[in-house]
């Protein structure tokens, strides 16, 4: 055998174990990964009580989460306010799915408009990184959630 021979036949050999990783895994890994990047957004915008603690729904959105919906985020045809709480109950709440797997392909759809709506209206430069989430959220739309999920769980029981 050649020496071009030996390296395809070893290359192929390496391809074919590193196929045999399970695929859920990488969509746990990659919902777990984008509902992050939402979630520790989302928790930006709540305001904390004396207690120390915050209600989930609906949030409590301080001035300044207002203030930035205003001045920097400019989403058009909603006023600030609604823009605001909308954004902060889908970055709270849509990541928990997503993590769950459950009502997976909605988070997603959900998160990918709001991703659709960012890369628009408020930061057009940052393609590269919207262009990540997207795929993840993408991939979660089109095939699910897959094995390591609540959907699949449930999908097993009809």
């Amino acid at each position: 055998m050649s020496r071009q021979g030996s390296i395809a036949t070893a290359w192929a050999g390496l391809t074919g174990t590193l196929e045999l990783f399970p695929m859920a895994v990488i969509q746990l890994m990659l919902r777990i990964g984008v509902a992050m990047v939402f979630w520790k957004s989302g928790l930006t915008k709540v305001v904390t009580t004396e207690s120390g603690s915050w209600p989930l729904l609906p949030p409590e959105l301080g001035s300044s989460t207002v203030m930035l919906f205003e001045l920097e985020y400019q989403v058009p045809l909603l006023p600030p306010e609604l823009a605001a709480w909308l954004a902060t109950a889908a970055e709270l709440t849509m990541p928990v799915l997503l993590v769950l797997g459950l009502g997976s392909r909605f988070a997603a759809a959900a998160l990918l408009g709001m991703t659709a709506v960012i890369q628009v209206f408020v930061y057009p430069g940052n393609w590269p990184e919207h262009l990540f989430w997207a795929g993840a959220l993408a991939l979660v739309l089109t095939r699910g959630a897959g094995a390591i999920s609540l959907d699949a769980l449930i999908a097993g029981r009809r």
